[in-house]
C-alpha cells in the first residue's frame, strides 16, 4: 500500500526516510537539472576540491533536457531522460550531500546501495508527459554550463511536481517489486 506525501525542498534525511517504494510525492520548491555531460562537470568539481553552482546538501536533481519555452512559459516540454547514463555520477553526489534524483528507468545496485548508505531516493517521472510535467515548473534560470543548451544546469521553481519513489533509503526497487507481484507464477 503506498502513501502520498507533499514534501518542500531541501530535503532532509527525515523526509527520506520515511518514503518507501511505491509512494506517490508531490514536490515544491527548487530542483536542479542535470545530465550526463553535467554530472561529469560536478563530479570534476568535486575531486579537484572546488566550489559546485548549487549547493547538493538536501537538493534534488531532475535529469532532463528541456524544450524551448513557448513565449510567457518559463520552461518547454520537460519529460525525465532515461537515468542509468548517470549511473557512474550519481553514487558520488549522493555521498556528497544529494538527496533526491528524477528520472525513468532502472538504476544500478551502486546507485540503490549509495540511496541506501547515505539515505537518498530515486525518484520516477513518468516518461512522455513532459508537457504535462512543465505545468508543475514556475520558474527556470540556467545557472550554470550554458554552453550545454539543454543540458546546461537549471534552477527550477516546482509547486506539487508528481514523482513516484522507485528506490528507497531501504534498498526496496518497486520496479522490482511489481514485476514480482505481476510474474506468473509456476507451480
Amino acid at each position: 500500500m503506498s502513501n502520498t506525501y507533499h514534501l518542500t525542498t531541501p530535503l532532509s534525511e527525515e523526509d527520506v526516510t520515511k518514503l518507501k517504494a511505491g509512494d506517490i510525492v508531490y514536490l515544491s520548491g527548487t530542483i536542479y537539472t542535470a545530465r550526463d555531460a553535467a554530472h561529469k562537470r560536478l563530479v570534476d568539481l568535486i575531486e579537484k576540491g572546488e566550489e559546485l553552482p548549487f549547493p547538493l546538501e538536501g537538493a534534488v536533481v531532475y535529469f532532463v533536457g528541456p524544450t524551448p519555452p513557448k513565449p510567457g512559459e518559463p520552461i518547454g516540454s520537460a519529460g525525465p531522460t532515461t537515468s542509468y547514463r548517470m549511473d557512474s555520477y550519481s553514487p558520488i553526489l549522493i555521498k556528497h550531500g544529494l538527496k533526491g534524483m528524477i528520472g525513468k528507468g532502472k538504476r544500478n545496485q551502486e546507485v540503490k546501495d549509495a540511496c541506501k548508505e547515505y539515505k537518498a531516493i530515486y525518484f520516477g517521472a513518468t516518461g512522455g508527459a513532459g508537457a504535462l510535467l512543465s505545468k508543475a515548473i514556475k520558474k527556470a534560470e540556467v545557472i550554470a554550463y550554458e554552453e550545454l543548451g539543454p543540458e546546461a544546469i537549471r534552477k527550477l521553481e516546482v509547486e506539487n511536481f508528481p514523482v513516484t519513489v522507485i528506490n528507497d533509503t531501504y534498498g526496496n526497487d518497486l520496479y522490482e517489486e511489481g514485476r514480482k507481484l505481476y510474474e506468473k507464477k509456476e507451480d
